[in-house]
């Protein structure tokens, strides 16, 4: 198996911690993962494939880097390494971060005003608990944890307006937290992205006329960059490590005597990139605010390298420019994106506002590997297909059994949505209903007897289920036009059921009818008796009014900018006696965390067990 580093690994040989050094970033059928087989091209691609970034760029180190980043692996001080013969200088922050990303302009005004307003909520500053061990919605618990606040309130005010907030609950956290230690402050996530933080918003945080938070401050930037040298490696993974690792590279430019910090951290980024990353530019737990996560981060630790004129190594700039393609795929025909993954609808000023930060100039993108969210766009219609399994335990951070669901819009109108957020539980939307918002029924796809595609356990993780997704992509010629089609299938129910998901749907050219069919093919060669419950659910995006037809196997979806589409059901699905069609009621959740309440079209009934066949059409009539 090929290592990260391929012909740069003798040199880069101290890269990453401990026995983290020596673990192979191509994770090449572990767990028993199953390939993912795409007739189309006849590759063969494994779910936990990572992107090696020798793919595109191999890191380079000198042998005097090496040995100054070995010895500082082996616990050498950065000071004795950088300058032996010297005192070591006086702690303190070397450079002014002028960083792009911009926070939530209410959430900081909120701030200003004396509450933390995350997910639609006010909590009072004077009421919050700090201390690692308090029980917060996640949401919040991340939001105090990690000081992603700081980002929200810098956006609000000037600097010197903001001091006065920022030094108020900076020192209530340090007052709970005065050591490193346990619970959800002591996470490698939380503690990088604090201590990211802390150091771009320098100028806000240590700039105040509070004599006393100062030394405070700087004393537990240094505990905390210590503490993450050593537990970056061995705590977490995926974005985790990447935070941890993004923090000290981050340190060790911004921070005195930090050379052989940085180049510590540098080499191991950029294998933990490596893990993050599948090859087509997707993060592997497949959730877009991971993405834009993961894309905010490099960008401020960019940022800290602009303001120490270091330049980057090239791989950073490369992973950068590979993450927003797949990102730019999430988006509808008003901007923002799609509910996958437990996320609410992201809105279009925040997804656009952080694509302006990067610089980056790019499309969507169209070569869908690992990440998995096929997007196909005919006129002002837009399409986004879930056509992977989901992210395996180790990477999934809300997983929710989404395979096979779509969601469509034409032009600024959702048509068809998912439920998403459950990410978002705890705040607006009722903590008791975040796990069936993770679930297969909460998504626009099929259902057999009620349960999950794939098992949604506790704390974002999931079970067995889908392992095998097969999916094909092609241009068909249609009545004298042109159409899309993309067929996906999945083994989710086999193993209970003895039946695959197969789902086909065709786009016309003009993007003014969609074509649906869900298969349901026996998964052996010897079929099962009797019949069993199945229901094809269409959640409807908000303020959509859908009205059925008199037969009962149609009903009329109005947008709330007049447009007018048609929803039949197809010959084969009217025949079968048992089959009906109603409407029900749902909910959407928006990017702020808000439930709207809207509805959703049901097509239910009973099947043979040994398969069956149900069509459906969309088509625009005005």
């Amino acid at each position: 198996m090929e290592s990260l580093f391929q012909d740069a690994e003798e040199q880069l040989l101290d890269s990453a911690a401990d026995d983290a050094s020596e673990r192979p970033a191509l994770a090449l059928g572990d767990g028993g993962a199953q390939p993912v087989r795409d007739p189309a091209t006849e590759d063969t691609v494994e779910p936990s494939r990572a992107l090696a970034l020798t793919d595109v760029i191999a890191p380079r180190a000198s042998a005097a880097e090496t040995m100054i980043r070995l010895a500082y692996r082996l616990g050498v001080p950065g000071h004795t390494l950088s300058a032996p013969f010297r005192r070591p200088p006086a702690l303190r922050v070397m450079a002014t971060v002028e960083s792009p990303i911009r926070g939530d302009r209410a959430a900081g005004t909120a701030l200003r005003a004396g509450h933390f307003l995350v997910h639609g909520v006010k909590t009072p500053i004077g009421q919050i608990d700090f201390d690692s061990a308090a029980r917060h919605c996640p949401g919040l618990e991340r939001a105090l944890h990690s000081f992603a606040w700081l980002d929200d309130l810098a956006a609000s005010a000037p600097r010197d307006d903001c001091r006065a907030v920022a030094e108020r609950i900076t020192g209530l956290w340090l007052a709970a937290n005065p050591s490193p230690g346990k619970g959800a402050a002591w996470t490698v996530e939380h503690a990088g992205l604090r201590l990211m933080a802390w150091l771009v918003h320098a100028p806000i945080v240590l700039a105040g006329q509070e004599g006393e938070l100062k030394p405070r401050l700087l004393a537990a930037i240094a505990e905390t960059a210590s503490w993450l040298d050593r537990k970056a490696a061995r705590d977490g993974a995926g974005f985790c490590q990447v935070a941890g690792w993004a923090a000290v590279t981050a340190a060790g430019l911004l921070l005195p005597g930090g050379k052989p910090r940085r180049l510590f951290g540098e080499a191991a980024l950029i294998k933990a990139l490596g893990d993050l990353v599948a090859e087509d530019g997707g993060v592997l737990s497949r959730c877009p605010a991971a993405q834009m996560d993961a894309i905010a981060l490099l960008t401020k630790l960019l940022a800290c390298y602009e303001a120490v004129e270091i330049a980057p190594p090239a791989a950073l700039g490369v992973m950068r420019e590979l993450l927003v393609p797949p990102l730019l795929s999430l988006r509808h025909g008003d901007g923002a994106l799609g509910n996958w993954q437990g996320q609410g609808a992201i809105c279009a000023d925040r997804v656009a506002a952080l694509i302006a930060a990067t610089g980056v100039r790019t499309r969507p993108l169209k070569d869908v590997q690992h990440w998995g969210f096929q997007r196909i766009k005919c006129g002002d219609t837009v399409l986004q297909f879930d056509a992977a399994p989901p992210p395996r335990a180790r990477h999934a951070r809300t997983g929710c059994a989404s395979t096979l669901a779509f969601e469509l819009s034409d032009g600024p109108a959702r048509l068809i949505v998912n439920c998403g957020g459950a990410a978002m539980a705890g705040g607006q939307v009722p903590a008791r209903i975040g796990q069936g918002l993770r679930a297969t029924a909460a998504h626009s796809t099929l259902v057999l007897d009620n349960a999950n595609s794939t098992a949604v356990l506790l704390h974002g993780k999931l079970g067995k289920g889908v392992e095998l997704v097969e999916t094909e992509v092609r241009m068909l010629r249609k009545g004298g036009g042109e159409a899309q089609r993309v067929e996906a299938s999945h083994d989710g129910y086999a193993a209970r059921f003895g039946l695959n998901h197969r789902r086909i749907l065709t786009l016309n050219g003009d993007g003014q009818q969609l074509a649906g069919e869900d298969i349901l093919v026996p998964a052996s060669r010897k079929g099962k008796r009797g019949k069993i419950g199945f229901a094809i659910r269409f959640h409807l995006g908000r303020g959509v009014e859908a009205h059925l037809s008199e037969d009962g196997r149609g009903a009329s979806l109005l947008t709330p900018d007049g447009r007018l589409w048609q929803f039949r059901l197809g010959a084969d699905s009217a025949r079968a006696a048992d089959t009906r069609l109603s409407c029900e009621d749902s909910l959407w959740v928006d990017g702020d965390g808000r439930p709207h309440a809207t509805e959703q079209l049901v097509i239910e009934g009973m099947t043979s067990r040994g398969g069956g066949q149900f069509s459906w059409l969309l088509k625009k009539m005005g």
